[in-house]
């Protein structure tokens, strides 16, 4: 079993944990130390139980509001996800006639006739 030295406090402790939990231990260690370098500043020397007592019950209060933030947001998805479909929209797309598709040939046919008889006007 791997032995890891963490520091909470100032204070080193050897700590055991199972192999390939070092990290894991260090992460919890980072916490208890950011919680307890105030205590220690604002209260000067603690007896080192008290310490580590005031940390941990300071790191299981944000523990607290985080699993209470969880909770909320868990009975939101479960409410959302309790909400019926909604209807779906109707969209309409604009459908052109096969009749505007012919006048606009026969206007463009009139056209170039037109332009037809203008240039043979104009060569003459």
């Amino acid at each position: 079993m791997p032995e890891v030295t963490i520091t909470i406090g100032g204070k080193g402790f050897q700590v055991a944990c199972q192999p390939g939990e070092e990290h894991f231990l260090r992460a919890a260690a980072a916490m208890m130390d950011a919680e307890a370098q105030p205590l220690m500043s604002q209260l000067g020397r603690l007896p080192e139980a008290r310490m580590l007592l005031m940390a941990g019950l300071m790191v299981a209060d944000k523990a607290a509001g985080v699993e209470d933030e969880l909770r909320q947001a868990r009975a939101r998805i479960a409410e959302l996800e309790a909400r019926p479909e909604p209807a779906p929209q109707r969209v309409e797309v604009a459908v052109i006639p096969p009749q505007v598709g012919e006048t606009l040939a026969e206007i463009a046919a009139r056209t170039e006739a037109l332009a037809a008889a203008m240039e043979e006007r104009l060569q003459a």
